[in-house]
């Protein structure tokens, strides 16, 4: 298990390179993401991006099963558009909004421990990509998945949610909790002064 990088490291603010051609399909390739994945779930996370793990590769590994769900009231689940991802690995992926819905909800980061914040993102996204071993892989994703995807891709681009967040609700995330758990985000923003698009 790799330590997670923590906003301030400059891995998590450049471009990530594209991994190489040559490093698909091997032993090497497969070490990394299984040590990511590892790392993903003990924190525990539904994404995680190389660079979190101080690897500047185009390459991410994304989850949200199950026991994930579980811990969602159903109508938080529903209003989410939260359902199973199964676990992945994208080798470069590149991402492509979908239409123009868009929602917003409190989003946290495993490289900003601690803290959450209102984030706007696109509702479904197209992503390109390869798997592992060099496949095409070619995903049609909409409601949270599609917001974990536009996450972890963020992260291949040098950008935090923070650089996306409505700043008036940036919080601890126990004090958000708190404050806002079962607030429709509507009424939380009204509540900060947040004019949502």
């Amino acid at each position: 298990m790799a330590s997670i990088v923590q906003a301030g490291e400059a891995v998590l603010r450049k471009m990530a390179r594209p991994v190489p051609r040559e490093k698909l399909g091997t032993v090497e390739l497969q070490a990394v993401i299984d040590e990511m994945v590892a790392t993903m779930r003990a924190a525990p996370g539904v994404g995680l991006a190389a660079p979190q793990i101080g690897l500047d590769w185009q390459l991410i590994v994304v989850e949200d099963d199950a026991d994930h769900l579980e811990s969602l009231e159903e109508e938080d689940r529903r209003e989410r558009e939260r359902t199973p991802l199964p676990l992945m690995a994208i080798v470069n992926p590149e991402l492509e909004m979908v239409g123009s819905r868009q929602a917003t909800f409190f989003e946290g980061c495993l490289s900003v421990s601690g803290w959450t914040a209102l984030v706007t993102r696109a509702l479904e996204v197209r992503v390109r990509g390869l798997t592992p071993r060099g496949e095409s892989l070619d995903l049609t994703l909409s409601g949270w998945p599609a917001r974990i995807l536009q996450h972890e891709v963020d992260h291949l681009r040098g950008t935090l949610y923070v650089d996306r967040m409505h700043s008036r609700s940036f919080s601890r995330t126990e004090l958000a909790q708190q404050a806002w758990k079962d607030r429709p985000v509507g009424d939380v923003a009204r509540q900060l002064g947040i004019v949502l698009p």
